[in-house]
């Protein structure tokens, strides 16, 4: 195999996912591993595909959005969603393997393939020709990361997360929630250059102006949604979170935490009073009801333009997800809250990827070069799979002339996460999971009396309707070409 059609850099899951996906279509691929000639702080074995955290690749329950996912990759052929099924523990409800297992079968799968070729060395530099998927996950060594910095442009590297818990907004208590921004201060500004920074005036609900000084936030329709705290309840949450449980730092993660992304609870450390002058400071606000400053303030930020999904601004936080469920749910307003994503820090290298990639995954100032898996943006094994699922698909589409790729359908798990991945806002872009949010929302014709489930479910039908319609035109032209 002197001259391979596709290079893959990483055999991890999204790595050995694309190999397995160009090398069934025909095209050969190089698959580069840096183990064991050059370890990682967090792998243990030489093993492809080795899972370093949990064993869980999350629910697999019917109509709910990480089975739909999955769902859908079972159905496009992927390699290592088969071998997790086969490698399956107990679980509940959800796919968890065991994890020696599930490495050794992925690498003996993809040390079978007759048309893949692996190499134990480290890539320190992207290769000059051909085409090249980088999937090296959030743990790239220095050197490669140097490289993708050079090619990306300065700037379009980060090395960490620093991710709010996201809210669904149907579950949100309105009744003890009041919309407002601070000061009464708006997006709707002028934006008149004649005009300087102290001139401007934000605009009320009817149109008219006023000064910031002098604008009551009840007058202006609110950016945000707000929830108060009086004194009571705000010891009670500060007595909560310190006592919570964090999550364990791995030996390889960095302890020191830029002062930008602290942790809620490390900051609340800092004393009883610091998170009323930080993320939960009320100043700028008033209680509608009672017409005065809450104590405290929990901010809630739309997270798109369908307000389905509130972040908890600044809520930042490495407790386990249990502890976040029971302190978060002391907030007023969140009692019944149910969460889309919870809060994590962790060390992640990622690239800016609205800024870089295309719908499929190429880097749109060299098509040749794909993204896949978390150095992409993604959050997830069975996400990061995904993405090299993908990637690899694309590849082998260009290498057997069959013209350029064509994405997934958006109203489809994959197609929704790519879209997500490309189409997020580039300067505050922050990976995700797969969740219902990512997903376009049911036609207007739909019934208003739809129950969760029930749209739930009637999203997962329409996006595997046309995933089937996507992945017969793929197959067709498979068929046509090879």
């Amino acid at each position: 195999m002197a001259h391979p059609k596709v290079t893959i850099i990483g055999g991890g899951l999204a790595g050995s996912e694309a190999a397995w996906q160009a090398a069934r279509r025909g095209v050969p691929a190089l698959l580069y591993e840096m183990r064991p000639r050059v370890p990682t702080p967090a792998h243990q074995t030489d093993r492809l595909a080795e899972l370093v955290c949990s064993n869980s690749l999350k629910s697999d329950r019917e109509n709910t959005a990480p089975w739909l996912l999955k769902e859908e990759m079972r159905r496009a052929g992927s390699l290592l969603l088969r071998l997790a099924g086969d490698c399956a523990v107990p679980a509940g409800q959800a796919l968890a393997v065991d994890r020696e297992r599930f490495a050794a079968s992925v690498t003996a799968a993809i040390e079978a393939e007759p048309r893949i070729e692996i190499r134990r060395e480290e890539v320190r530099e992207i290769p000059a020709e051909g085409m090249v998927i980088i999937a090296t996950g959030p743990l790239t060594s220095d050197a490669l990361a140097e490289s993708i910095q050079r090619l990306t442009g300065s700037g379009r590297l980060f090395f960490y997360d620093a991710i709010s818990p996201i809210v669904d907004a149907s579950t949100i208590d309105r009744t003890k929630v009041f919309a407002a921004s601070r000061y009464g201060k708006s997006i709707r500004m002028h934006t008149d250059p004649s005009r300087d920074a102290a001139s401007r005036r934000a605009v009320d609900r009817e149109g008219a102006e006023a000064p910031f000084a002098a604008t009551d936030s009840a007058e202006v329709e609110g950016d945000y949604l707000n929830c108060p705290m009086n004194e009571e309840e705000y010891q009670h949450f500060y007595d909560a979170l310190i006592a919570a449980e964090s999550v364990a730092l791995h030996d390889f993660e960095d302890r020191k935490f830029f002062e930008g992304c602290l942790p809620l609870e490390e900051l609340a450390r800092r004393g009883r009073e610091t998170l009323r002058f930080g993320p939960m400071k009320p100043v700028g606000l008033r209680d509608p009801r009672t017409g005065r400053m809450p104590y405290a303030a929990v901010q809630l930020r739309q997270e798109n333009l369908r307000a389905d999904s509130f972040n908890l601004v600044g809520f930042q936080n490495h407790l386990k997800f249990g502890e976040q469920k029971r302190v978060l749910r002391m907030i007023p307003g969140l009692e019944q809250a149910e969460f889309f994503r919870f809060g994590q820090i962790h060390r992640n290298t990622y690239i800016n990827a609205p800024s870089l990639l295309t719908p499929t995954l190429q880097l749109r100032s060299n098509p040749r070069i794909f993204f896949a898996g978390q150095i992409c943006g993604v959050e997830g094994y069975v996400e990061s799979i995904a993405t090299g699922m993908m990637t690899g698909m694309h590849a082998a589409r260009i290498a057997l002339g069959g013209g350029e790729p064509v994405a997934p359908p958006r109203a489809t798990a994959l197609g929704s996460l790519c879209h997500y991945i490309t189409h997020a806002n580039p300067r505050n872009y922050q990976p995700a999971n797969m969740a219902f949010d990512l997903l376009p929302p049911l036609c207007s014709a739909t019934p208003a009396k739809l129950g969760r489930p029930e749209r739930h479910a009637r999203q997962c039908q329409i996006a595997l309707t046309k995933l089937e319609q996507w992945l017969h035109a793929e197959n067709s032209l498979r068929g046509s070409i090879s």
